[in-house]
């Protein structure tokens, strides 16, 4: 096939079946809405399970140089990436909670991202085939935010498929899928470190048949479980529509033209599947500028079999949240009116399970002990809106729990005022802000 002709076909297919954005009913009126503090908020789902014995205490040294302030880590195994963007460590950037708490419910990635997005905690009743049945933070924002927006202002940017598309929306009969926010996972569509040798124009190597199949099994799977457009009440405008399609096409042809050979500076060999997902991430943000955005690593997750290699996840999620940062705050639009919440879903056990590495260091499963459920959270923002170098809580008194993050969320863009009370139970974080 000619190169002309996959990236028509590509982008045309893309732009067609992607998760697309949704017009709000015409004619709903909007309760006053209060005050916004900035006008973008990225929500980092530092996940995969991160225990604060490795994170806030350490224990390995520091393997999050660009968040916390202490030496980086020399233990054996554990590869250093080189200097971040930020010299200085991030939680100087904002305020940081390091005794955050996932109070309740089970320790599973979907439970702690269903919570981390809804706001409510859930049990073991979740079904992981279904969407959540409180609303998310996506449906809050386009349905009580004024103005009213389209999903081009709301994105969820998921690392990989599995339950997590399901996020977007909730079947609480008040809200539901036309408040949904655009869907996407990047992984799935793109893989970056099957670039070229970094001196040519980057190809893909695996034949470019194959690759509009794999966009097109991602896009399939992305609308599953939704129903028909007609039926879940979706709709588009063309508008919203080819500005999708310019984007996807954009970002195809990036690839192309080697623009991405070396992201982050470093060779395809370094990359994990959490960075590539946060670089596309930042070409969203640049392209669209969404009041909206939450983002998910996974990789973390590796530490049930392996805990060299969990330490290293973490040491390539802090180098590329850094640059996550960076692009926030040398975008024009983004810069010095964006807020970035970063937060583990949930921590890991006390006591390992019984698989070693070559490290001979044992792997650390998550089944809802006290320390399972022991996680930070850090809130970077503006001089003058989020408070500097600021550390709230302790081991003796931990601050905030997980459902705060979607009422502080929904303070930052003023829209909590009109939430219906009884539906968020957790608070705003207000020790955060000025």
């Amino acid at each position: 096939m000619k190169r002309r002709n996959f990236l028509k076909k590509t982008a045309l297919t893309a732009a067609s079946t992607i998760f697309a954005p949704y017009i709000l009913p015409s004619g709903r009126l909007f309760a006053r809405t209060g005050s916004r503090k900035v006008n973008h908020v990225v929500f980092c789902l530092f996940a995969g399970g991160v225990r604060n014995i490795e994170s806030i205490h350490q224990n390995e040294g520091n393997l999050l140089p660009s968040l916390f302030d202490g030496p980086f880590s020399t233990n054996p195994g554990i590869q250093f990436l080189g200097q971040s963007p930020w010299v200085q460590a991030l939680q100087h950037e904002g305020t940081l909670f390091p005794e955050f708490r996932y109070q309740e419910g089970p320790t599973g990635h979907f439970n702690g991202h269903t919570v981390a997005v809804t706001g409510a905690y859930t049990d073991t009743s979740l079904n992981v085939r279904e969407n959540p049945q409180m609303p998310t933070i996506f449906e809050y924002y386009l349905k009580h935010n004024s103005p009213s927006q389209t999903a081009l202002n709301a994105w969820w940017v998921s690392n990989n498929l599995g339950p997590y598309p399901a996020l977007n929306y909730s079947k609480h009969p008040d809200y539901g899928s036309r408040y949904g926010g655009n869907h996407i996972s990047p992984p799935n569509i793109f893989d970056f470190r099957q670039l070229s040798a970094i001196d040519t124009p980057a190809i893909f190597q695996f034949h470019e048949e194959e690759m509009i199949g794999e966009i097109q099994d991602f896009l399939n799977k992305n609308s599953r479980g939704v129903g028909s457009l007609s039926s879940s009440g979706i709709r588009n405008t063309a508008e919203d529509d080819a500005q999708i399609q310019a984007f996807i096409q954009s970002t195809i042809q990036q690839v192309y033209s080697g623009a991405f050979s070396m992201p982050f500076g470093l060779s395809p060999n370094f990359l994990t599947i959490d960075m590539l997902n946060i670089l596309f991430t930042q070409e969203l943000l640049k392209h669209f500028q969404p009041e909206l955005l939450v983002v998910n690593m996974t990789d973390i997750d590796v530490c049930h079999s392996n805990y060299t290699e969990y330490c290293n996840a973490l040491v390539r999620a802090d180098f590329a949240v850094a640059h996550l940062w960076n692009t926030i705050q040398s975008t024009p639009g983004l810069a010095d009116d964006t807020i970035l919440i970063i937060a583990p879903e949930h921590g890991r056990n006390l006591e390992p399970n019984t698989l070693q590495d070559v490290y001979g260091r044992f792997a650390i499963d998550h089944t809802s002990d006290a320390t399972s459920r022991e996680i930070f959270c850090m809130i970077l923002g503006p001089q003058g809106i989020v408070n500097k170098g600021n550390i709230v809580g302790s081991a003796s008194n931990p601050v905030g729990e997980s459902i705060d993050i979607v009422p502080t969320i929904a303070n930052i863009l003023g829209f909590d005022v009109d939430i219906p009370s009884g539906l968020l139970t957790g608070s705003t974080l207000q020790q955060a802000f000025v």
